[in-house]
């Protein structure tokens, strides 16, 4: 049989060469941080996050400051007794007032008060035309029928007119949290861009000049250093009253140090490259040393230095925010969410748990991303 197989010629050289297949930097870097589950994981957090709080408000039918104190404090999930022609439901709120609910778990108004049974502990109402009792002779309250004393069946259903429920003023929390997340997120990106280019300029600046320059530099960012962050940020928030302007610049004006700090290391070990002296060899002039050259190679480390920036500037402006010397009324913002939900702590849980888990998932999107972006930008892992 003829053999249809022809053995190719090889060379030493070809058996010892590692075939692989060519990436950009950028096409390297994706692939390690692709790899990573719990990068892309924070990142498509980060992306639902910022669907959520720019396009959630124009799907929602309420405003984060319209009131409707009709609907104080109703929770997700509501327990509700059945009306007597079980044509819906009725909801007793933490004021003692009753709330018609229809089939479809969708709020009505409120059930118009008949008159006070003292004697019998128990407030009357008209619902749809027949008498009901509400006994608040025991907790938890119920609904009965006035005559007979019997209870009205009960069930837990979800609540659809509002998600999340409402606060104690009858706002809705899915749309106030949408605009808080904005808000958290706006004062992050914003904060972030300032310190960015602030530590950028002054930390390269300082790391390429050194000498006394250096040290003059870097002694004023150890003077900033030594003051408490939260202590200087609410200086700052006093001095130039509350609101997100305040915030931002109050934000801007310290959280820069780190980030140059991280480009002055950065710039100190890649000013004395090949590279940086061929520039200075054709008459380079300081200006384009520093942003065509030692800034570019010093990428990597400020894009993990900003990934972390961002939730501790979050997480700065919720705690401004829980202190009360944040965002004011009616404004949103995560912090101030769940400084307004500590008034209800033990009745309505929920109200301080919700804007406190996005808090929790902000921050543990940008740490994840920021790991897998150590990782995507260091050569040592480059395989």
């Amino acid at each position: 049989m003829e053999n249809k197989w022809e053995m190719l010629e090889s060379s030493n050289e070809e058996r010892e060469k590692i075939w692989k297949l060519n990436r950009t930097f950028a096409g390297d870097v994706w692939f390690r941080f692709r790899r990573k589950p719990t990068a892309i994981a924070g990142f498509v957090i980060i992306l639902l996050l910022l669907v959520f709080a720019l396009l959630g408000p124009k799907f929602t039918n309420y405003s984060y400051s319209a009131q409707n104190l009709e609907v104080v404090n109703i929770p997700p999930r509501m327990t509700v007794y059945e009306a007597p022609d079980h044509s819906g439901y009725m909801y007793i709120t933490q004021a003692l007032k009753v709330v018609w609910v229809n089939k479809d778990g969708t709020l009505g108004n409120q059930l118009k008060k008949v008159r006070e049974d003292s004697e019998h502990s128990m407030t009357i109402y008209d619902c749809n035309g027949a008498e009901v009792g509400l006994y608040y002779g025991s907790k938890p309250y119920v609904m009965a029928d006035p005559a007979t004393r019997v209870i009205f069946s009960s069930r837990k259903i979800w609540n659809k007119s509002y998600i999340f429920g409402t606060d104690s003023l009858g706002r809705d929390i899915l749309t106030r949290l949408m605009y808080g997340t904005r808000v958290s997120l706006l004062v992050a990106f914003v904060a972030v861009f300032v310190n960015l280019v602030i530590g950028i300029v002054f930390g390269g600046i300082s790391g390429y000049a050194g000498g006394t320059v250096d040290v003059i530099m870097m002694r004023i960012v150890d003077i900033i250093s030594t003051i408490p962050l939260t202590l200087y940020v609410i200086l700052i928030m006093v001095i130039l009253g509350t609101g997100l302007k305040s915030i931002i610049i109050a934000l801007g004006t310290v959280y820069w140090v780190d980030m140059a700090r991280v480009v002055r290391g950065q710039v100190l070990s890649l000013k004395n490259q090949e590279f940086v002296m061929a520039a200075r060899t054709i008459g380079s002039s300081v200006k384009t040393i520093l942003m065509q050259h030692l800034i570019p190679n010093a990428m990597g480390s400020i894009l993990v230095t900003v990934t972390m920036l961002i939730p501790s500037a979050i997480f700065m402006e919720a705690f401004l925010g829980f202190l009360g010397i944040g965002l004011q009324p009616p404004l949103a913002s995560l912090g101030t969410m769940c400084n307004d939900a500590t008034e209800n702590l033990r009745s309505c849980p929920h109200q301080l748990f919700i804007p406190a888990l996005v808090i929790c998932l902000i921050m543990f999107a940008f740490n994840f991303v920021g790991d897998g972006l150590r990782d995507a930008l260091d050569p040592k892992l480059k395989k």
